[in-house]
């Protein structure tokens, strides 16, 4: 009425022509859409087919269907005359074929946009578990397959898919089915999409309390708000409407307000809708309510009857009707393929000839925005509606976002949280999900069998952490820092390594300087009783090298501990592998001089000459140089150096020496080894030699004390870590340089210093067994 009024005030738009239209009602029914066309076409008479009763007022175009299935209905009779049909339902793709519908012209925009839209929103709240409610027809299918793939390439699930059918709408089995799948649903979320018929049964559903828990996610051509007034109608307070972006038309608001059947009199359509919105009759004595005010206004009406706001619904109507006049002025100039005709029948009997101009048409309507026809179609930008109630009947839309589909990534959805009043069972944004939250860490492990959105929540590994919910994967901590026991965020390490300052660190470096002490002061005690029998037995001078070899193998056990440097890397194991090479070849010489000594007694021996101090001390010197060759070559090819250790304990640094080359470095402990087997071996051979000076008996029992001290160093060695493998070597250094000192120097010292009546010459000779 507002658009057809608007034009005939139009002196530029149809001059001299006045439009007109009729008004005809459109069923949810194919026999009674069928045959309200025929009325149409017929006229008000019986309705005969290929037949009209009215020769004046025949109207050229139709302005209808609200559905897919009322187009297709109306458009199988209309198509036979060629009557141009320009409908404002949802685009539908299946209607611009224009081979099947070739005269049907679609006026809204491509809703392609809405599924995008609605996932937005859905990941924006964190709904992940979401129900789908339809209507059974073509175009919810395919809104249902559209939306459904949008929610997979987005990892949000289907909780359950429900088809409401058109046809069986009172079917209270039915209904009571449906009630029942979405009482034992999970889903929080149900989004609701489908032609009004079909969606009766839900929206006038007299037992609310299995639709109260729910948020609703709709669009807005399926208006919960339009309903008879006797129905509950609190079930979907707090939902949210998808509705098409619409602009301001000038003078509407006004239209509305300024609108009374008493001044319009013959208009019959607005008398009747008058009386129903209101109650009333136009009359006095006439129907049971009271006599309408002269003075009622529309803005009053509740939203159920009336929203004074034009929808999208609506702005697609008034573009409808501009877009038929449009082309009709066009069809108006193009006078030279028109007839004359004096009755003025001329629209009637050219109906077809409008196609052309629609099919072409282009215009900018009142509030300035662009309107085009067929395959032209824009795609649909949408406000998001709050559809709130009131105690006191009323209801208003509150718009609390939008979705601009043509703009960029991240900017395309807007909402405004706080502004939006929720079902009244939530209060605040409640989750829609199929199972708990993975708390921080934890992460997402999937179900065989099961969608994606139903997982168990698994801790995460060791060494990871996880601090967000719902974490797919557990992240690494970097190298220098460690999960907390919750393994919800990294703590930085604390850097380790045997230091003086503790405990164990102060042990050992004390012990290692209390033996290095001691050993020196066992040499000052030979060196002072130099003379005596039982010190110049066996080669007192390998006694010195020996003893100032074990003096500084206890020393050098020091470089193992404090923070390792350049130089105590350097130096800390070619340190303890020339000392104890030093060490185990003076044994071996004092060894074998034991052996030689006894065969030199024998006459004619050619042992004589090897007995004495030069050739044992070359012995030492020679194994010693070997061993400095293999700590030389260590050094220039692979040096040990300074490192840290990330791995090895979850919770610190550790600082340590990275040997450069292992190969090297149990090359020097198996050269020391050799030496050591070597020297155990000699000595057991020699142990029964009878004299009381024999040390082989003593460095035997010292050999195998080093022996077992280093076997079960190995084993022990590879299998710690950090500062306790360097607290191993350390102890094995001083405990089998120890065990040396002791089996082999203090039953010595014992005899010089407690017993000196047995360090005599003449007395050991009397007693050949002391």
């Amino acid at each position: 009425m507002f658009a057809v009024e608007e034009i005939n005030r139009n002196t530029k738009l149809l001059p001299n022509i006045t439009l007109g239209f009729h008004i005809f009602n459109a069923y949810h029914n194919d026999d009674r859409t069928l045959e309200s066309s025929l009325v149409w076409l017929s006229g008000q008479g019986p309705t005969i087919p290929n037949y009209s009763c009215e020769s004046q007022g025949k109207s050229i175009v139709v302005i209808g269907g609200a559905t897919s299935e009322l187009t297709v209905s109306m458009g199988t009779l209309l198509e036979l005359y060629r009557i141009p049909q320009v409908t404002y339902g949802l685009f539908d793709p299946l209607l611009s074929d224009p081979v099947q519908f070739p005269s049907v012209y679609q006026m809204a925009p491509r809703d392609t946009s809405l599924p995008l839209a609605m996932v937005q929103l859905m990941l924006h709240f964190k709904w992940t578990w979401v129900g789908l409610v339809a209507s059974d027809d073509s175009r919810s299918g395919k809104f249902l397959r559209d939306l459904q793939d949008e929610m997979v390439r987005n990892d949000v699930c289907v909780a359950f898919i429900y088809e409401i059918f058109t046809g069986l709408t009172e079917d209270e089995l039915l209904h009571s089915y449906f009630l029942e799948k979405l009482s034992d649903s999970t889903a929080s979320v149900i989004v609701i999409y489908g032609n009004t018929d079909a969606l009766l049964t839900l929206r006038f559903n007299e037992v609310p309390h299995t639709l109260l828990y729910r948020m609703w996610i709709t669009s807005s051509h399926w208006d919960i708000a339009k309903k008879p007034g006797y129905i509950y109608f609190d079930n979907f307070h707090g939902a949210l409407i998808f509705s098409e972006q619409t602009s301001k038309i000038p003078g509407f608001k006004h239209f509305l307000k300024t609108i009374n059947p008493a001044k319009d009199p013959e208009n019959i359509f607005l008398q009747n809708f008058w009386n129903s919105a209101f109650g009333c009759t136009s009359e006095i004595g006439k129907g049971d309510g009271a006599v309408c005010s002269p003075n009622a206004s529309l803005d009053t009406l509740r939203l159920s009857y009336l929203d004074m706001t034009m929808s999208h619904q609506s702005y697609t109507v008034y573009n409808a009707v501009y877009a038929v006049a449009w082309a009709l002025h066009e069809m108006f100039l193009v006078r030279s393929e028109m007839e004359s005709n004096s009755n003025g029948n001329i629209l009637g009997t050219y109906r077809w000839k409008l196609h052309s101009f629609l099919k072409n048409i282009q215009f900018n309507n009142s509030a300035g925005n662009q309107v085009v026809l067929a395959e032209k179609n824009s795609v649909a930008n949408y406000d998001i509606l709050n559809y709130v109630t009131f105690g006191n009947d009323t209801e208003v839309l509150v718009k609390v976002g939008e979705f601009i589909s043509e703009a960029p990534l991240g900017q395309d959805f807007i909402i405004q949280q706080k502004a939006i009043v929720w079902p009244r069972t939530w209060g605040e944004p409640l989750p829609s999900r199929c199972n708990e939250v993975c708390h921080p860490g934890f992460h997402i492990k999937a179900q065989e069998g099961k969608p994606v959105c139903c997982f168990d929540c698994a801790p995460c590994p060791q060494g990871q952490i996880s601090n967000q919910t719902d974490r797919g994967q557990c992240m690494k901590c970097p190298e220098d820092q460690y999960p907390n026991r919750e393994r919800m965020h990294c703590l930085p390490k604390r850097v380790t390594f045997l230091a003086y300052e503790e405990t164990l660190g102060m042990a050992l470096a004390s012990i290692a300087a209390f033996f290095s002490l001691l050993t020196a002061l066992i040499l000052w005690v030979f060196v002072k009783h130099k003379d005596t029998p039982i010190v110049k037995a066996n080669n007192r001078d390998l006694s010195y090298i020996l003893l100032f070899s074990l003096s500084l193998c206890f020393l050098c056990s020091l470089f193992f501990i404090g923070r390792p440097t350049a130089i105590s890397c350097l130096f800390r194991q070619t340190a303890f592998g020339v000392m104890f090479t030093v060490a185990i070849s003076s044994i071996l010489a004092k060894t074998i001089t034991v052996v030689l000594a006894f065969r030199a007694t024998r006459p004619g021996s050619k042992s004589r000459r090897w007995v004495g101090s030069r050739g044992p001390i070359s012995l030492v010197v020679f194994c010693t140089t070997i061993q400095v060759i293999l700590c030389t070559m260590w050094l220039l090819l692979s040096p040990p150096f300074p490192d840290a250790d990330t791995h090895s304990d979850p919770e610190h640094i550790i600082l340590e020496c990275n040997e450069g080359s292992l190969i090297a470095f149990y090359s020097v402990l198996s050269y020391i080894a050799f030496l050591a087997l070597g020297s155990f071996t000699v000595a057991f051979l020699a142990r029964n030699l009878p004299d009381t000076f024999n040390e082989a008996k003593f460095i035997t029992f010292s050999m195998l004390v080093f022996c077992s001290v280093w076997i079960s160093f190995l084993p022990t060695y590879q299998s710690t870590k950090g500062k306790m493998m360097v607290a191993v070597e350390v102890f094995s250094i001083l405990s089998s340089s120890a065990g040396l000192l002791g089996c082999i120097f203090i039953p010595k010292c014992y005899i010089i210093l407690l017993q000196p009546q047995k360090n005599i010459r003449k007395f050991l000779k009397n007693n050949p067994n002391a």
